[in-house]
C-alpha cells in the first residue's frame, strides 16, 4: 500500500534494518504502548514480580541479534526454510533476550489447528512435549492465530528451544513473541494556547480550513486505538461506542478485563511500577501522572467546531470510536491485533462484532522492533476490509524501520514536524515514513505544541481541560482526520488510494529533514481538491555512524512505544 517498492528494493520490509540505540526497561515482551515521548506506562506483568527488561524479541535461531524494546530495535531475522521434502519451516520474527510468557502462533490455513481451538491446544501440547516444555492455548486472535501461554517466563535458552519446536512443526506458518507496545503521545505543557497553528499557519500548518469547504468528515468513523476515552464536552457529541481490549486487569486499571466500556480510568504510575531497566534502574524513575492520551488524539481528529469553545477538530463531523489497548505500562501485541481486527469489522472470538466498523484507524502507539507477522496479518485484514490504518512513526530520533507498527506494510506512517516546518527533533524518520504532519515541539515554547482535549486529573478523571502535547502521536491524528475527509468526498475509496492522494498533494517541508520525511508535509486543502503538491527532495545522506538519539526529554534511553509524545507536562486552563 505504501507504493515505495522502488525505494525499498526487492527485499521489501524483510530487509535488515538499522537498530536504534538505547535500552529499554525489561518488561515481559508482551505489550505495546502509546508512542509518546514520556515515560512508558503500559504493559502488564501477567504475574507479580520484578520485571527484568523490555526488550525486542529476537526470534531467529540462526542469526539472532538481541535488542532492547524501544531502546534497541527488534530486528526480525526470518528463519530460512531448509531444503528438504518436508513442508517449509515456520518463520519466527525477532526474538527477545529477556523473559517471555506468551507466543502468537499462526497456523497454515489447511491445518486442523487453524480451524479448531481443541486441535490448536492439542497441537501446542504435542509440539512442546518434544522440547520438554508445556504450554496452554489461551485464545484465538482475530487473525486466526493462537495465543499460547507458556505458564512461566522463559529465559533465552528455553525460549530458543520452544521456538525451534514450533518452527519444526509443519502445521505452523509463523511464531512470534507477544511483544509489548506503548502509546505515542506528547507531554502536556502548562500554558493556555488558543491558536491551533497546526491547522492554518502558512509556514508549517496543514492548510485545513480550505478543505472544510469540501468536506468535514460527515458519515466517516475513525477508530482511535489508544488509552480509551475520558468524557469531554468538546468531543463528546462525536464519540460512539467502542471496546476495551485490555485482557490483563493490572494493565487495565479498571477492575476488569475485556468489556464494552472503553473509558480511560487513568494510566498514572508510581516510581518502579513497571519494573527495572537493563541497568537496574526503576521504571519509571519518578511518579507520573495520567496522560489522557487517547482523548487528546480524539480531539485532534474530531473535536466539535463552531461551538464557541475549545478547539477545532480536523474532521469535526466524523465520529470517533475509542478502542482501548493501552493502560498502566503500555499494552500487548495480542490485544492490539484483536483491536485492529475488531475496529475494521473483523471477527474476534468472545467479543461481539463491531456494529459500526471504522473507515480509518489511528494508532499513536508502538514498540521496538520491525513489524512482526502477527501485527502485519491484522493490518492486512483491516486493509482488505477497506480500512485505512494510520500510525505514528515514533519519537526516538531514529530510523522508523526499527519500530512497530511504523515499519509494517499497508499503513500510513507519519513523522512529526515543528512550527518552523522542520522534522521535530524527537521524530523518527526514514524510508518507511510516508508523510509528515504537525507534531509540535514544546521545549522552546509551550505555544509550539499541539493543543487538544484532555482531563486535569493527575490520577483518576477530574475536570475537562485542554493541553498542548508534542509527538508523532499528535502528528498521526492529523493524517487520520485528513483521511476521514477523503472518505467523505470519495465514497468507496480504497486505503491505497487514500495514501496515494495524501502523498500526491504533499508539499516540501519548509524547514529541514535529514533521513527521510516521506512525501513531505501534508496539505489538507490540496488533498481533498485533488491538487498535486511539490515533491519532498531526496533526504541528505545520514552520517555514518549515526549519532545516538539523545534521551529527550526524559531520562529514558528513548521514548517508549507508549503514546508517541514528548515534552513537559503542564496543564492549561480550559479554552
Amino acid at each position: 500500500m505504501r507504493g515505495r517498492a522502488a525505494r525499498r528494493g526487492a527485499a521489501g520490509r524483510t530487509r535488515a534494518h538499522r537498530t536504534p540505540g538505547g535500552s529499554r526497561p525489561t518488561w515481559p515482551s508482551s505489550a505495546l504502548h502509546p508512542l509518546q515521548s514520556r515515560t512508558p506506562t503500559g504493559v502488564h506483568p501477567r504475574k507479580a514480580g520484578t520485571v527484568t527488561g523490555f526488550r525486542p524479541l529476537r526470534i531467529s535461531l540462526v542469526a539472532a541479534a538481541a535488542a532492547t524494546l524501544l531502546g534497541g530495535a527488534i530486528v526480525p531475522s526470518l528463519v530460512t526454510p531448509t531444503a528438504s521434502a518436508a513442508p517449509p519451516a515456520a518463520d519466527s520474527d525477532a526474538a527477545p533476550s529477556v523473559a517471555v510468557e506468551r507466543l502468537i502462533v499462526g497456523y497454515k490455513s489447511k491445518s486442523a489447528a487453524a480451524k479448531s481451538n481443541a486441535e490448536a491446544e492439542k497441537n501446542t501440547r504435542a509440539t512442546l512435549k518434544k522440547a520438554g516444555h508445556s504450554a496452554d492455548f489461551e485464545r484465538r486472535l482475530g487473525t486466526g492465530a493462537a495465543l499460547i501461554d507458556l505458564g512461566d517466563k522463559l529465559g533465552q535458552k528455553d525460549l530458543d528451544e520452544v521456538l525451534a519446536a514450533f518452527e519444526a512443526n509443519p502445521d505452523v506458518a509463523y511464531v512470534v513473541p507477544d511483544r509489548r507496545v506503548y502509546a505515542m503521545a506528547a507531554e502536556p505543557n502548562d500554558s493556555l494556547y488558543k491558536q491551533q497553528w497546526d491547522l492554518f499557519e502558512s509556514t508549517a500548518g496543514m492548510n485545513v480550513p480550505g478543505a472544510w469547504d469540501k468536506a468535514t468528515g460527515k458519515g466517516v468513523r475513525v477508530a482511535v486505538i489508544d488509552t480509551g476515552h475520558v468524557a469531554h464536552s468538546d468531543v463528546a457529541a462525536n464519540v460512539i461506542d467502542g471496546y476495551d481490549f485490555i485482557s490483563d486487569t493490572r494493565v487495565a486499571n479498571d477492575g476488569d478485563g475485556r468489556d464494552s466500556d472503553a473509558a480511560d480510568p487513568g494510566d498514572w504510575l508510581t516510581a518502579g511500577e513497571c519494573g527495572t531497566d537493563a541497568h537496574g534502574n526503576p521504571v519509571p524513575a519518578n511518579d507520573t501522572s495520567s496522560s489522557w492520551h487517547g482523548t487528546h488524539v480524539a480531539g485532534t481528529v474530531a473535536a466539535a467546531t463552531n461551538n464557541g469553545k475549545g478547539v477545532a477538530g480536523i474532521a469535526y463531523d466524523a465520529t470517533v470510536q475509542p478502542v482501548r489497548v493501552l493502560g498502566k505500562c503500555g499494552g500487548s501485541t495480542s490485544d492490539i491485533i484483536d483491536a485492529i481486527t475488531w475496529a475494521s469489522g473483523g471477527a474476534v472470538q468472545g467479543v461481539p462484532d463491531n456494529p459500526k466498523p471504522a473507515h480509518v484507524i489511528n494508532m499513536s502507539l508502538g514498540g521496538n522492533g520491525a513489524c512482526d507477522q502477527g501485527t502485519q496479518s491484522a493490518i492486512d485484514g483491516a486493509a482488505g476490509r477497506g480500512t485505512t490504518v494510520v500510525v505514528a512513526a515514533g519519537n526516538s530520533n531514529a530510523d522508523a524501520a526499527g519500530f512497530t507498527p511504523s515499519s509494517c506494510d499497508k499503513v500510513i506512517s507519519v513523522a512529526a514536524t515543528n512550527r518552523d516546518g522542520s522534522l521535530a527533533r524527537y521524530s523518527n524518520y526514514g524510508d518507511v515514513v510516508d508523510i509528515a504532519a504537525p507534531g509540535g515541539e514544546t521545549h522552546v515554547s509551550p505555544e509550539d505544541g499541539i493543543l487538544s482535549t484532555v482531563n486535569d486529573g493527575a490520577r483518576e478523571p477530574g475536570g475537562e481541560t485542554y493541553k498542548a502535547y508534542q509527538g508523532t502521536s499528535m502528528a498521526a491524528p492529523h493524517i487520520a482526520g485528513l483521511a476521514a475527509l477523503l472518505y467523505q468526498t470519495k465514497s468507496g475509496i480504497s486505503p491505497a488510494d487514500v495514501e496515494a492522494a495524501i502523498k500526491k498533494s504533499a508539499r516540501a517541508l519548509p524547514g529541514t529533514c535529514n533521513g527521510g520525511c516521506g512525501a513531505g508535509l501534508a496539505d489538507a486543502t490540496a488533498t481533498v481538491t485533488g491538487k498535486s503538491g511539490d515533491p519532498q527532495p531526496d533526504p541528505e545522506p545520514t552520517p555514518d555512524p549515526e549519532p545516538e538519539p539523545e534521551p529527550w526529554p526524559f531520562p529514558w534511553p528513548e521514548p517508549w512505544p507508549w503514546p508517541w509524545t514528548g515534552g513537559d507536562n503542564a496543564s492549561t486552563p480550559g479554552a
